[in-house]
């Protein structure tokens, strides 16, 4: 009989349709693929039952996260070639379809003897439930909890000092170029595009660690209010805030951005925020954005974006990104948030893109991961640091390949006389 890595690859290439891109280690040590190339690690069989029992991305997420299932070289280059096998084939059948086939439907049966006992394992405990109701208060507190609530010791590693959970602003791709330097001409960018000046009043949607808040009271003495749901983030907020001797300029809330009621602002800034509203509740968002605004005002929306598709009813939110790492989040083609803006009342005047600044930005986070990988794990679990490794550098991928984008919408509330209240010369922010 041939070995398990022979009998698994072969199978493996009949059910889809081609040859596997990665080498194969199986559990009893055998080999097989193309070698020099980089190596799928199948540690045992519950490894092969979790991908049956749950085909695609969902199965080789829970198989990654308990451990089950390992990558042997460059992780980009392996992340790579799976997804042109498994996400961008040019054969465009499913499962079912390929299911029909009797020869497909022999080699599922063997992959199922080579399995192991018929059962399906338990879901890593990393795995987020799905709410019943989505994007409700209750809801949106859990989810943000399940994601911003890991620690903060554990973003700290993760995003460096500047403790800004977005996409940064690279004014070149060199080497010299650091991460610090690039989050910071960020926030200054989107205090430039909001045109703040000293006296004015700011709200920072997501506030998060309060980078952007700090920046926006110490860099143009502006006062501001940040709101966001995590209880870790508003006390990390608090503490950088009062060390700084900014707390007669700042205040930090742990608040739905719904009921922020003490407006009105002169600006407001949501960055990396919107993509957890929810279709649903977009124009909710939006409309709540314009009221919290003096006439005159702007919004900077700064939100990634995925492609937009021909039969937009179709659109599935990622499993894994769901499972594992925003519970409920969605995204929208940029389109779609443009005429929601507008349908709220905005006139939008300017959008940016950003996508190759993101996936520069995952790799510079992916590096910090790698360098204190011990220590991620020791905060965390090693499940858990397993998820932010595959998900950032699956979205660096993404974002270099154009499957998902980033923006950054500048919108006004244009005044009822419908006044301009930008500078003649569009684009004055840039420098």
């Amino acid at each position: 009989m041939a070995d398990a890595a022979s009998r698994l690859s072969s199978l493996a290439e009949q059910v889809l349709g081609a040859p596997l891109p990665v080498r194969l280690r199986a559990w009893d040590g055998s080999q097989a693929g193309p070698p020099g190339a980089p190596t799928l690690v199948v540690r045992n069989r519950r490894a092969l039952r979790r991908i049956l029992f749950k085909p695609g991305e969902l199965g080789l997420a829970r198989a990654w996260v308990s451990g089950d299932l390992a990558i042997e070289g460059d992780l980009y280059t392996t992340l790579d070639a799976m997804s042109a096998l498994i996400w961008e084939r040019d054969d465009d059948r499913t499962l079912l379809q390929a299911l029909r086939d009797p020869a497909v439907r022999a080699a599922g049966r063997e992959l199922l003897k080579l399995a192991g006992p018929p059962l399906p394992p338990a879901p890593p405990q990393e795995e987020a439930r799905r709410p019943r109701h989505l994007h409700t208060r209750h809801s949106d507190r859990r989810a943000i909890s399940h994601h911003y609530d890991v620690g903060n010791d554990f973003y700290e590693l993760v995003l460096g000092p500047s403790m800004v959970y977005s996409c940064a602003y690279w004014e070149s791709f060199g080497e010299d170029a650091t991460l610090e330097d690039a989050q910071r001409d960020k926030l200054e960018l989107v205090c430039r595009k909001l045109g703040l000046k000293a006296g004015q009043r700011l709200l920072d949607v997501g506030c998060g660690w309060g980078s952007m808040a700090l920046h926006a009271a110490r860099e143009h003495g502006v006062s501001v209010v940040g709101v966001t749901l995590s209880q870790e983030q508003a006390g990390y907020a608090r503490k950088r805030i009062a060390d700084e001797g900014l707390t007669d300029k700042v205040e930090i809330r742990v608040q739905d951005y719904r009921d922020v009621s003490d407006g009105p602002f002169d600006a407001i800034s949501s960055i990396g925020m919107a993509e957890h509203v929810g279709a649903e509740r977009y124009l909710e968002y939006a409309r709540q954005l314009y009221g919290l605004l003096k006439p005159g005002g702007r919004l900077l929306n700064h939100q990634i974006a995925r492609r937009p598709q021909s039969d937009e009813s179709s659109y599935n939110v990622d499993e894994f990104i769901d499972a594992y790492v925003f519970p409920d989040g969605e995204l929208a083609p940029i389109g779609t948030t443009v005429t929601q803006l507008e349908a709220a009342g905005f006139e939008v005047r300017d959008v940016e893109a950003l996508r190759e600044h993101y996936g520069r930005t995952l790799r510079a986070w992916v590096a910090n991961l790698e360098a204190g990988w011990d220590r991620a794990v020791r905060l965390t679990s090693p499940g858990r640091a397993r998820v932010w490794l595959l998900y950032m550098a699956a979205s660096a991928l993404a974002f270099e390949h154009n499957r998902i984008g980033v923006n950054q919408v500048l919108a006004v509330r244009t005044p009822p006389s419908g006044a301009s209240v930008l500078p003649p010369r569009t684009r004055t922010w840039q420098v």
